[in-house]
């Protein structure tokens, strides 16, 4: 088949690392895959390596002086589906509500169900929740919120987790030795510094703990197309009312980051919306505690392989029962992480893709992978006007 998996950027986000590595196991599987994103701040490729078996085509997406996030979207949907022709091909995936809006007629993966109260942001993630033609979700209850809020029933097809690459970071003395130099020792968060991954909460939680001097907190990432400048000033100041002084590393390298994660203590995981929790998933696999929020999606994910938290005081005191007893949920966190791969989640997909793309299937007389726009004079309004009391991240 010929497969086109749509993302909106090429930084090292969730849905981005989530597109990379099942376009990788689809062309494994001996599919043609392309993966079709929008090159943001001058980028010509992705943050890592892709395999060459996989073709990319990253289509210029320059920055605007004091263009606003509403404006920002609308451009980047409507630059992506000026250079996307889903024609071209068997099935179109996209893997986000910019992606989904560009795409024309397609499968949409929905990782989680947030609000926005960008207007334009807000309504084109309902029209990329009600237009495509069938649904994927990595967890349980994402699917179930699906189907609650919108009558949708989605595939729901688990996210893989690269274990190896993580036990062999653990593994690794001298890398792993190289961070606790620097760092010495901490507890780390990827995800960055915003509201939906709840970071002040792990900050307060980390604060109230018993003090341990020596043990820093450390966050990493922080790629976003939103402007959370806000959040991060109110973040330092209660930062500086605590007396706690984060290690803000940003963007790591992708060959650092198991090692990053790996030399870590705790593996904190305070989001508020998640559609299944792949970061800490990979902390697992390194052999690091996790504590996560008290969320039904990761109930579902983890079970019993994590300590989870619904507050300041309970990621307080979660942090400290995973500082005393690291090893508790060692083993079987490692065990769970081995169970999802991308192999597995590769084959699923080929499976729905076979039946969408089956002729005695077709929906209503369209061809799969076929594009449906409208009309340039109403693209645009399409975004501005839906109904925005429900969105999708």
């Amino acid at each position: 088949m010929r497969i086109a998996l749509l993302s909106y950027s090429t930084k090292p986000r969730g849905g981005v690392v989530h597109t990379l590595a099942l376009a990788e196991a689809l062309a494994d599987a001996g599919e043609d895959v392309t993966v079709w994103t929008l090159g943001r701040d001058g980028d010509t490729g992705f943050f890592r390596r892709v395999d060459p078996r996989v073709t990319v085509r990253v289509v210029p997406f320059g920055a605007r002086e004091g263009e606003g996030v509403g404006p920002r979207i609308l451009r980047s949907i409507e630059t992506l589906r000026e250079a996307f022709d889903g024609r071209a091909y068997d099935i179109v995936h996209a893997q986000d509500c910019i992606s989904a809006n560009a795409a024309g007629e397609c499968v949409r993966t929905v990782h989680h169900i947030d609000r926005f109260t960008t207007p334009e942001l807000a309504a084109c993630h309902e029209h990329a929740i009600t237009a495509p033609y069938a649904h994927v979700c990595v967890s349980g209850a994402v699917a179930e919120e699906l189907r609650d809020g919108w009558g949708i029933d989605a595939t729901v097809i688990p996210n893989g987790v690269e274990a190896d690459r993580f036990e062999r970071a653990a593994a690794d003395v001298d890398g792993t030795g190289r961070w606790r130099d620097e760092l010495g020792r901490y507890v780390v968060t990827v995800g960055g510094i915003e509201p939906r991954k709840g970071t002040i909460d792990l900050l307060e939680g980390f604060a109230l703990r018993e003090r341990d001097p020596e043990l820093r907190l450390v966050i990493v990432g922080g790629e976003t197309l939103f402007d959370y400048r806000d959040y991060r000033a109110r973040f330092d100041a209660r930062a500086a009312e605590l007396g706690v002084e984060p290690v803000v590393l940003g963007a790591v390298e992708h060959d650092e980051l198991p090692l990053v994660v790996a030399a870590a203590e705790v593996f904190g995981f305070p989001s508020t919306k998640e559609g299944f929790g792949l970061a800490a998933m990979e902390a697992l696999a390194a052999g690091v505690p996790v504590v996560t929020r008290d969320l039904p999606v990761l109930r579902e994910v983890f079970g019993s392989a994590v300590r989870f938290a619904r507050d300041r005081r309970g990621f307080a005191d979660a942090l400290a029962g995973a500082l005393s007893e690291p090893d508790r949920h060692r083993e079987r966190g490692r065990a769970l992480a081995r169970r999802y791969s991308w192999a597995g989640a590769a084959e699923r997909h080929r499976e729905l893709y076979r039946r969408l793309a089956d002729p005695a299937r077709a929906r209503g007389g369209h061809a799969v992978g076929s594009t449906t726009t409208l009309p340039s004079t109403a693209r645009s309004s399409s975004c501005a006007t839906a109904s925005p009391a429900r969105d999708s991240g």
